[in-house]
């Protein structure tokens, strides 16, 4: 199980430095991690947790990306890569708007929207190269 856990945070990890390498040297890709604050702030705005502050927003979205992707990519991209990551891209894609978030981030035009897919798709198939290795 142990071996799981480690190659599904490898595949997060390894979708987040694909995400921010992106994210921070082109422009028209998309920002997940504007999803994930935003989707964060809504969830702690009616509690006494404040993580308003740029770096701490960051931050906190950050780890909540790499721990809920790692555990979900442990538990599904260990032993069926490519359908999981597709599932997880066009979930990132199509639920958005419909649990009221902006979905522009991820899915303003059909370029982010692939590439979205496409990151998900990514980590799950570095989730299942690691777990080979390693099993």
């Amino acid at each position: 199980m142990y071996k799981k856990i480690l190659a599904g945070f490898g595949g997060a990890i390894a979708l987040n430095i694909l995400h921010e390498t992106i994210r921070k040297n082109f422009d028209n890709v998309p920002h997940i991690n504007e999803l994930g604050e935003e989707a964060l702030l809504k969830l702690t705005d009616n509690t006494s947790i404040d993580i308003s502050g740029e770096n701490s927003l960051y931050a906190a979205t950050l780890a909540g990306d790499i721990i809920s992707n790692g555990l979900y990519y442990a538990s599904t991209a260990t032993n069926h890569n490519i359908s999981s990551g597709l599932l997880m891209g066009i979930g990132a894609v199509a639920l958005p708007k419909h649990i009221g978030l902006n979905d522009k981030p991820v899915a303003e035009n059909f370029k982010k929207k692939a590439m979205t897919v496409g990151y998900y798709l990514f980590g799950a198939l570095v989730t299942k190269l690691i777990y080979d290795k390693i099993k």
